[in-house]
């Protein structure tokens, strides 16, 4: 696998004919570890632990047929997906956002890459695209969800400036992902328009 800067991916905004591409993009995970989510009356921690073998998360498909984290419509909704294309014209990865006015939060709806595509800094072109497209908006700041389970995403946000800010210990239930835990994360959005 070459390294993020012997390739280039062109970042553009999804049409409604990418939505097929966007459907169908592989967005399991496989992680060695898992954040472990302890509550207690005031509080929680997280507490990172290993598992082996190394657990595998496929999402399921929702009822309409969709991928439950890759809504990939976002475009028709008025909010973007912005796409990263590979230099062979497949999608290496895709971030769908939703700005909100009245709180000035730019959601990360979903950010997904393709397995083929890790760790060639196609997640922190889209999250820069998400950030600036966040500015022109005027947003605060952006915020995004993520199941206790997935120690790469939550590194990698981490990474990019992202802090703990939440959590929901139910979110999931009677869903597929049941037992796992919503962690939510934030960070400001610098150089915001106020306009």
């Amino acid at each position: 696998m070459p390294p993020a800067d012997d390739t280039t991916y062109e970042i553009r905004t999804a049409t409604p004919e990418d939505t097929g591409l966007v459907e169908a993009l592989d967005g399991s995970f496989t992680t060695a570890t898992i954040f472990h989510v302890e509550t207690a009356e005031n509080g929680f921690t997280l507490r990172e632990t290993p598992v082996d073998p190394p657990l595998t998360k496929v999402f399921p498909e929702d009822e309409d047929g969709d991928v439950s984290e890759g809504e990939g419509d976002q475009e028709l909704q008025g909010d973007p997906t912005f796409l990263a294309v590979a230099p062979d014209g497949s999608l290496a990865g895709f971030v769908s956002v939703a700005y909100a006015r009245w709180n000035r939060r730019l959601t990360i709806e979903d950010i997904e890459v393709a397995p083929d595509h890790r760790g060639r800094g196609v997640g922190r072109a889209l999250m820069s695209r998400a950030e600036e497209f966040a500015r022109e908006r005027g947003a605060g700041h952006i915020w995004l969800e993520v199941t206790n389970i997935n120690a790469p995403a939550i590194h990698a946000y981490h990474r990019m400036g992202f802090a703990l800010c939440g959590l929901d210990t139910s979110l999931y239930e009677s869903t597929a992902s049941a037992g796992e835990y919503a962690l939510y994360l934030s960070k400001p959005c610098r150089g915001a328009n106020r306009g």
